[in-house]
């Protein structure tokens, strides 16, 4: 662990002073439930005053986590708004597409993924617990709630209960890494900024490795508190709570420092007082964890005041569940998903989100020559970027990786100003970098929790243009589908599939172009369906009713307003991309396990179409296959308020016999306001399974397991220079000597340990790169916001 003399390197843990106090629960524990202390005073009190006595600040404030915990516990629960909210959540989990299948899952998927769940009698368990009095107040049933959608592990499946998400975030003033020390021993943790600070080019400090976490083995602690992210795969789960620098150029929409530290879905989990942690050194430091407070908290002045002002108990129309509604539609018609739903729309104008080109590539295009000050931290400078590095280029550099170009993918986008920059900047360094003689590509997901559909379609098609994309989806066939395709189909009839015509009307535009209008979309053979009821089916197997297999229909001029107004390579504007770029085996897919939703579509289309081998990093302590898409594998979710607001439309426009059929089945199950009243994010749901072309199980991808074709570890390195991770994969898929780990290099566990981290000296860094990590490793100052684009 780090020593007096290295203080100043590490400003940014100026806030994590050793405490005296005792380490926080055993992670069985986390979040774990308390009684709350006993005190004359008010933790809600107490709380206001530590955040108002000062004067209003532009700064988030923070207080210890013990301090607010205790606040949160006071709030009393309200059990008929329980009992309400949990009732007004089942239409919309009805659209689940997977609910039978988490109730039984494959045998091979609850072996080695996830265990079986029962969302509907989950909800009827916690109303039962309410009506029993089991719950000590809100946020005890809030989090009970979180935790049975959580258990779901599909990102595009979201609740965030008020008490949970709305009041306060929580964080660790550290991030850790897991490091092999060679590339082949097992990984084992250690504190990034340690790291960090033995890469100084004048550094003489040694990091140590993290053994135990709150006295318990540290590898055990962090699988477990792993679980409460929202990928699917485990090896996934435990890269997610590491810094990562795919994460962190993400910015603010990134899963910031990771879930260890409060990034991601760890910014809902109660971390306890402190963390302790004990060094392979010998030494031990303790830490006090803190609450970033996300409201005033003006005098609320106990547990009962802070429910009766910040939980919004009514079933009417709340401000903020009007909020909800706005794009919603828009945005769920588009994404596979847009993942980033728990935290803030980053719909930054044109132009801020422009194409830009590095001045290093002086043979680059020259649309701008606009040159960037710093890159993205433990990025080099590339050839062209977005600016909020969304989609980025790069060329290796040495005599070995001269004919290496790496495409990094970390987001599809569904940020609308950015969605014709993502497909300029994709087309324009592929393109570039044939014409630079570039033969071999590595295109990098890390990071990539999806985004916009049909983003992922493009790319696929702009790497492989002669092939058709299969993408087979379907519905859970239900009452409400089967109900607004009928309606949607039957209001869309005679209108052209005309881009121009629809759009002078934006609700037909909403209607016509909608999956609701059977003449959108094409079926399993790619022909047209002929009616509602052919779309609609349903087919039954031995888990439930579904929609028959529905494909996306690449020529349809609509497309456009689906798509983020992109038009798909090879089709309309785009006709003329008739040239493969490279090769299959000249391609690789790199992955650190987040690659979920839109990412899982691309996948699906570059590994069984395309024939693209992948390489999977990180992952547990463990030598064992690991899966390259360890996110949701479903291929479109819906936000809740979308549900809402084209049950409305289809009433809205029903005749009033009609209207009377729907009053008395299934409308008015959608007029409370209440699971969005009482919601910190925007409710998702994912409702379109992704199926592989020639399956006859009809099982979804979600729950197929399929492991990478080569797995790496971290070194440290790579923690602090992606060139080091982009080599490593170029040596592995194309080297003489592979780096991929396929055993333990030894019989006996402890010669194939990591014992140190052979940490490099950045001796070719300047201070603007030290700069930069420095603040992006600041918990106390970093957002914690942001998810990548998914709900981790």
């Amino acid at each position: 662990m780090k020593v007096p003399s290295l203080t100043l390197a590490l400003a940014a843990l100026a806030a994590a002073s050793p405490l005296t106090s005792s380490p926080s629960p055993s992670p069985s524990y986390v979040p774990g439930l308390h009684a709350r202390q006993n005190s004359t005073g008010s933790p809600c009190s107490v709380l206001s005053s530590s955040i108002n006595n000062n004067g209003p600040s532009s700064a988030t404030p923070t207080v210890a986590a013990s301090l607010a915990y205790d606040c949160l516990m006071s709030a009393p629960l309200n059990k008929s708004a329980a009992i309400e909210l949990l009732d007004s959540m089942k239409p919309y989990l009805a659209w689940q597409s997977t609910q039978s299948y988490l109730k039984n899952p494959p045998a091979e998927y609850a072996e080695k993924v996830q265990p079986a769940v029962d969302l509907i009698q989950g909800l009827d368990d916690l109303a039962s617990k309410v009506n029993a009095d089991k719950f000590i107040g809100e946020y005890e049933f809030g989090w009970a709630l979180y935790n049975l959608v959580l258990s779901a592990h599909d990102g595009h499946l979201v609740y965030v209960p008020d008490s949970v998400g709305a009041i306060v975030t929580w964080a660790r003033p550290i991030s850790l890494v897991s490091i092999s020390e060679d590339g082949q021993k097992l990984p084992v943790p250690f504190v990034y900024q340690d790291i960090l600070a033995a890469s100084f080019h004048n550094s003489t400090y040694t990091p140590s490795a993290v053994l135990k976490i709150n006295d318990e083995d540290a590898s055990t602690f962090l699988e477990k508190l792993a679980q409460y992210g929202s990928l699917q795969d485990r090896d996934a789960l435990y890269n997610n709570l590491m810094y990562s620098l795919p994460q962190i150029q993400l910015g603010t929409t990134g899963a910031s420092t990771g879930m260890f530290s409060g990034g991601g879905r760890g910014r809902w989990v109660y971390p306890g007082p402190t963390t302790k942690l004990d060094f392979a050194n010998g030494t031990s430091q303790t830490y006090e964890n803190i609450a970033r407070v996300q409201v005033s908290f003006r005098n609320v002045e106990n547990g009962t005041a802070l429910g009766d002002r910040y939980f919004i108990y009514d079933s009417g129309a709340s401000a903020q569940a009007m909020a909800m509604a706005v794009d919603a539609k828009d945005k769920s018609r588009i994404q596979a998903a847009n993942m980033n739903v728990d935290g803030p729309q980053d719909d930054t104008s044109v132009n801020q989100l422009d194409v830009h080109v590095a001045a290093a590539d002086a043979d680059a295009t020259t649309t701008s020559r606009t040159t960037r000050a710093t890159p993205a931290p433990g990025f080099p400078t590339p050839v062209l970027f977005q600016r909020n590095n969304l989609i980025a280029g790069y060329y290796l550099e040495g005599d070995d990786y001269d004919d290496i170009a790496v495409l990094s993918v970390p987001s599809f986008v569904s940020t609308s100003s950015a969605e014709l920059d993502f497909q300029r900047i994709g087309t324009s360094f592929i393109l570039g970098a044939k014409a630079a003689g570039k033969t071999k590509l590595i295109v990098d997901l890390s990071a990539n929790g999806g985004g916009t559909i049909l983003q992922g379609y493009d790319l696929f098609k702009q790497l492989f243009p002669s092939l058709l994309p299969y993408g087979g989806t379907r519905f859970r066939a239900h009452e409400t589908l089967d109900l607004l395709g009928q309606k949607f189909s039957y209001l869309s009839e005679g209108f052209p599939r005309d881009p121009e015509i629809v759009q002078e009307n934006y609700t037909m535009a909403d209607i016509v172009s909608s999956v609701f209008n059977y003449r959108t979309d094409t079926d399993v053979d790619y022909k047209p369906f002929t009616s509602w009821a052919e779309k609609f089916g349903p087919h039954a197997n031995e888990y439930d009713n579904f929609t028959s297999i529905i494909r996306w229909n690449m020529s349809d001029p609509l497309n456009i307003l689906n798509s983020g107004g992109i038009e798909i390579s090879g089709y309309g504007n785009r006709s003329n991309f008739t040239d493969q770029p490279f090769e299959s085996t000249n391609i690789v897919l790199l992955y650190d396990g987040y690659c979920a939703s839109t990412c899982a579509i691309f996948s699906e289309l570059m590994r069984q179409q395309g024939n693209v081998s992948s390489i999977a990093i990180g992952g547990r302590p463990q030598y064992a296959a690991q899966q390259a898409v360890g996110g949701v594998k479903g291929f479109n979710n819906f936000n809740w308020a979308a549900i809402q607001q084209w049950v409305y439309e289809a009433y809205d426009n029903a005749n009033p016999e009609e209207q009377a059929k729907y009053n008395a089945t299934y409308q008015a199950n959608y007029t409370s306001y209440v699971p969005f009243n009482r919601a910190a994010t925007d409710p998702n749901v994912n409702v379109r399974d992704g199926l592989r072309q020639g399956d006859d199980t009809g099982t979804p991808l979600q729950f197929t397991y399929e492991a990478a074709d080569c797995r790496l570890f971290y070194t440290a390195e790579m923690t602090l220079d992606i060139t080091a991770v982009w080599k490593a994969a170029a040596d592995s898929k194309w080297g003489d000597v592979s780096r991929c780990v396929s055993d333990a290099p030894s019989s006996k566990r402890g010669d194939h340990l990591t014992r140190r981290a052979m940490v490099p000296r950045m001796v070719k860094r300047d201070t603007s790169f030290e700069d930069s990590l420095k603040l992006f490793t600041d918990t106390t100052a970093i957002r914690f916001d942001g998810d990548a684009f998914m709900a981790p």
